[in-house]
């Protein structure tokens, strides 16, 4: 059988956190969080890792990320560049924002052949997490996955946070979700504030994304319509993104396809600020002290 792929989204600067958050130093013998999730899905059973980076960012990833793993799995690198647009589509003058992750995934279209699981650089998912997903991406079935976590357990101190917030049927299938882009901590629960002013007041205990999905090559061909219908909506604007939950929730709102919505018993924690820095810091410190990983993990 063979193994699934992890396609790891690694071409944001980090704007927030104010560098290349994703080759910041985290664990003990500087690890980063891109370690972690690769260590945690080679145990799991992934095969193969991909990277999506830009090409400006190339040698420095290569050298300080890709070189750890390319003796564990076979490596290979696409790139997320701004110019790189469907026929008949050009750049705006004047875009220098990414065109969001629906973009960056469908990056590696014939690169990957078999079933796989797309995941942010800087989120740390935990073990359970891809354990569950490499279930779901070798049981032979045609319907993509999302691993849910709880909003509550995924909100910053320290700022806003974007969620795709999600609903769910009994069977555990997706069959609605929103992608909220200024979460912040109210009380118990949690607000969202959208560009109007417009509140939305959420419990918290709401099943979000955080960009971690399992698809079959059949999504390529759909994210490329999708992401030229975003084109055709929205594509000489400056700062609007195509965002991979809102385009998985319209393809299971059409009826084109369905996502099984996966849980994990682990805690999701990650690095949307540089303040969130130290907390990251000290859960992998509570995790090697349980044994959960080794204090060096590669060798």
């Amino acid at each position: 059988m063979t193994k699934p792929t992890l396609l790891v989204l690694a071409a944001g600067m980090g704007s927030r956190y104010g560098g290349l958050k994703q080759i910041d130093p985290v664990g003990p013998a500087g690890e980063t969080i891109i370690d972690y999730s690769i260590y945690d899905a080679l145990r799991a059973g992934f095969g193969k890792l991909v990277f999506v980076i830009r090409k400006d960012i190339e040698q420095q990833f290569r050298e300080i990320v890709g070189a750890r793993f390319e003796k564990h799995a076979p490596v290979e690198y696409v790139f997320q560049e701004l110019d790189k647009l469907p026929a008949g589509y050009s750049l705006p003058a004047g875009r220098t924002k990414p065109w969001g992750t629906t973009h960056a995934i469908l990056m590696a279209d014939g690169v990957i052949h078999e079933p796989f699981a797309a995941i942010n650089a800087d989120d740390f998912y935990g073990q359970e997490a891809y354990k569950v997903l490499v279930q779901h991406l070798t049981s032979g079935t045609p319907d993509y996955a999302m691993v849910g976590f709880i909003l509550k357990n995924t909100l910053s101190a320290h700022g806003s946070v974007a969620r795709g917030v999600s609903r769910v049927d009994a069977n555990n299938y997706l069959t609605h979700i929103v992608e909220m882009m200024k979460i912040e901590p109210d009380g118990s629960g949690a607000k969202n504030t959208e560009a109007d002013g417009k509140l939305t007041q959420l419990s918290g205990d709401e099943a979000v994304s955080m960009n971690f999905w399992g698809f079959t090559p059949a999504i390529f061909p759909q994210l490329r319509v999708e992401f030229e219908k975003f084109l055709k909506r929205a594509g000489g604007e400056q700062k609007s993104e195509c965002y991979i939950p809102a385009t998985v929730g319209d393809l299971v709102t059409s009826g084109q396809a369905k996502c099984k919505v996966l849980r994990s018993s682990d805690s999701w924690f990650g690095v949307t600020y540089r303040e969130d820095r130290p907390q990251v810091v000290e859960s992998i410190r509570q995790l090697i002290a349980q044994r959960k990983y080794p204090d060096k993990l590669w060798s």
